[in-house]
């Protein structure tokens, strides 16, 4: 491949042909990328450019992934560019990043690297999470930690919204009603929406009759609180590649914690009739991975697959890591004018999602990368 050539008068210049995925059942013959921005007129003067051919969808979106973050806490800026380049060149170039204890800002300023919409640090229970990656507080100091969070993220703020609960042996919720209305409504009006790490049922109604905009995992759906995700427009972030871990997790605590095994155990038997359950109600479903603290980076298209055995149709479990999701978080797909952050494949990822793990092409801003 030739590298991507100057243009007199229009800057850098790349032509991408084949079949240009702009929306589910909308497709084009071909875009043409000047100055990183998508076009769809042919610049003039555009003789010498770099072609690239395939199907090509916006870039993949990574809607649940930690980058700097490992599972013993904050990384390195070395470790976190690696993670950066594993999502990359996987096709993921919109990370939501629920939550980590690192500064990962320096990322905004490398062309090079998928763009990150950061929730903040986690906020936790005392001693109620994986050591080093939250802040520990009570609830009377929540309000003023998810302030705090809202303010210095990208418009999210992540709580943790269960975790086991020694004294009990089992999952409990963290927090109480009250203390989580208003936790809300504050982020609400700082302008972020909030979003929570849930595995078990307990937490659920509380957290969406507060106001919570999504909940994490959401293995704890029943028939019972289905519909009101559903009335609420509470969208869902499954991780089923996380909750795969399930049984692991449970053997290790078979001895200490037999009830919270058992538990965890049973949400991950029916974790496929869960997230198709929430489907058929129209609860709205994002493509998360939770890569980032024991699980590797770059598990987006395994993530999809998931989705699709958990019998949600290829085109929509395509759409919860591309337009749909690009929609949910505010971001441009593949539109006039917009960033060319895009990836090329050898055949229609409509037709089969396994195509998303070999990625033939990945262009940010309007070059390629990988």
């Amino acid at each position: 491949m030739s590298d991507v050539s100057d243009v007199s008068g229009t800057g850098e210049v790349l032509h991408v042909k084949g079949r240009v995925l702009v929306g589910p059942d909308e497709v084009r013959d071909e875009l043409w990328v000047v100055g990183g921005r998508v076009s769809y007129e042919r610049p003039p003067g555009a003789r010498e450019t770099t072609t690239v051919t395939g199907w090509v969808l916006p870039g993949l979106v990574d809607a649940h992934c930690h980058v700097g973050l490992d599972a013993h806490g904050p990384v390195d800026a070395d470790t976190a560019e690696r993670q950066a380049l594993t999502d990359r060149d996987a096709g993921t170039l919109l990370i939501r990043d629920a939550g980590s204890p690192s500064d990962t800002r320096w990322i905004d300023d490398r062309e090079d690297l998928p763009k990150i919409i950061r929730a903040g640090r986690h906020i936790a229970r005392t001693r109620r999470y994986i050591r080093n990656y939250a802040h520990e507080i009570e609830p009377a100091d929540l309000v003023e930690y998810v302030g705090r969070e809202a303010r210095r993220g990208d418009g999210w703020v992540k709580l943790v919204g269960d975790w086991i609960d020694r004294d009990a042996g089992d999952l409990t919720a963290c927090w109480p009603r009250a203390e989580v209305e208003a936790a809300i409504a504050e982020a609400h009006r700082l302008g972020a929406r909030v979003t929570a790490h849930c595995f078990a049922e307990d937490s659920l109604r509380d957290l969406v009759e507060a106001g919570i905009d999504c909940i994490e995992h959401a293995t704890g759906l029943t028939e019972d609180t289905i519909p009101l995700f559903a009335q609420r427009g509470v969208a869902i972030v499954p991780t089923l590649v996380n909750i795969a871990t399930f049984p692991k997790l449970a053997a290790g605590g078979d001895a200490k914690f037999p009830r919270w095994s058992a538990h965890m155990r049973r949400l991950h038997e029916r974790r496929y009739d869960t997230v198709r359950s929430a489907y058929d109600a129209g609860i709205q479903i994002y493509v998360g991975t939770d890569a980032g603290g024991s699980l590797p980076h770059g598990l987006v298209a395994a993530e999809v697959a998931e989705l699709v055995k958990a019998g949600i149709p290829a085109s929509d479990a395509l759409s919860a890591t591309a337009w749909a999701a690009r929609a949910w978080l505010g971001r441009p797909g593949l539109t006039e004018g917009a960033p060319a952050d895009l990836v090329v494949y050898d055949a229609d990822p409509r037709a089969d999602v396994g195509v998303l793990a070999q990625p033939r092409r990945v262009v940010v801003d309007g070059r390629v990368r990988a």
